[in-house]
């Protein structure tokens, strides 16, 4: 994992409410700058669409669970949803299977390898072992309810649509360019055919996943469609419970193990947050009960992670006191230790 650059921000400690609204702003504001300064990273090249992409644009969002945003940068130019779609898809999944059904169907085990490996399936016996890879994403995709394409389509369309607020549109000329390139992913499918772990079609299957994927989004949307998980499965700027709160707790811990491929523990240690990162260069980041972060910036690291996504996330996470896992002594806060009382 690449060295995030925020070792000088002070880090500050979970208090269970956001600051005052001035200060996200310019905490906001603040990560954008300093991340903007990085130009590592390149472009999915592999996708003839995305290699177009302005490696320039950067945008950075954060909605909390009272639906207020907070933005800096291009957090409104359209990019294509992408592996980000895998988080809300599996919401969804969940919320109709029961969390029994998706666990032992789809995995929750990071793989240590690519997104895209076929390794990792052959090895654990066709097992997909998470749904944040593409293994895990197609059977998890294939898990989606409906009597006919069209019907599982719109399960897919309505759902992720829900999560953002508004009726999110196919990119088509993304759509068109991935099915061009989605050899891998049809290998993939027609692995899990074989091992039964899908029924239907396989090109079918790699169809209605790729037009998941091309769903076009902004920064903003995808900072609401994580302070939908943030508020318990509640979308906070409309109100409306997308999944129940025990499936936004499930997709969190998902997304903590796995959010970040190969170097999801590396984030975690260094973040303290669930996230998703998507080839397009959208990420997501999402602190449980306080708010949802979106950016966009396309240049990736090796992993396929964008690189000033990544920055301007650990940036907030440490001077927000979002780190799930921060914490101070009770002694240094109120001067007294905590002594343990014999109860014989």
């Amino acid at each position: 994992m690449m060295e995030l650059d925020v070792a000088h921000v002070d880090q500050q400690v979970a208090t269970g409410r956001l600051p005052e609204r001035h200060r996200i702003d310019e905490l906001v504001e603040a990560a954008y700058r300093h991340a903007g300064r990085h130009a590592e990273g390149g472009l999915a090249s592999y996708i003839p669409a995305l290699a177009l992409a302005d490696p320039e644009a950067f945008g950075v969002s954060v909605v909390d669970v009272h639906g207020e945003a907070h933005e800096e940068g291009n957090t409104r130019d359209e990019f294509s949803i992408q592996s980000i779609s895998k988080v809300f898809v599996y919401a969804l999944v969940c919320e109709h299977l029961g969390h029994d059904a998706a666990f032992s169907t789809v995995g929750v085990n990071n793989t240590g390898l690519a997104f895209n490996s076929i390794i990792a399936l052959e090895l654990h016996d066709g097992h997909p072992r998470n749904p944040m890879v593409n293994a895990g994403a197609l059977t998890t995709t294939g898990l989606v309810p409906g009597a006919s394409t069209a019907e599982r389509w719109e399960f897919i369309h309505d759902g992720l649509s829900r999560f953002a607020g508004r009726a999110l549109q196919v990119d088509e000329r993304v759509y068109r360019s991935e099915l061009e390139t989605r050899h891998r992913n049809t290998a993939i499918a027609q692995l899990l055919v074989s091992y039964g772990r899908i029924r239907q079609d396989p090109d079918e299957l790699v169809d209605v996943y790729t037009r998941q994927c091309a769903l076009s989004v902004d920064a903003h949307d995808l900072a609401v469609m994580a302070a939908t998980l943030a508020d318990g499965g509640v979308n906070p700027v409309t109100g409306e419970r997308v999944v129940s709160a025990h499936v936004a707790r499930d997709t969190l811990a998902v997304m903590a193990s796995s959010g970040l491929y190969e170097n999801s523990g590396e984030w975690l240690l260094e973040v303290g947050l669930p996230g998703k990162s998507g080839v397009s260069g959208g990420l997501i980041a999402v602190a449980p009960g306080k708010a949802g972060i979106g950016t966009f910036a396309p240049p990736l690291d090796l992993a396929g992670n964008s690189v000033r996504g990544q920055i301007a996330a650990a940036y907030l996470s440490r001077a927000l006191g979002l780190n799930v896992f921060a914490s101070a002594s009770h002694f240094a806060q109120d001067g007294e230790p905590h002594v343990t009382r014999s109860t014989s």
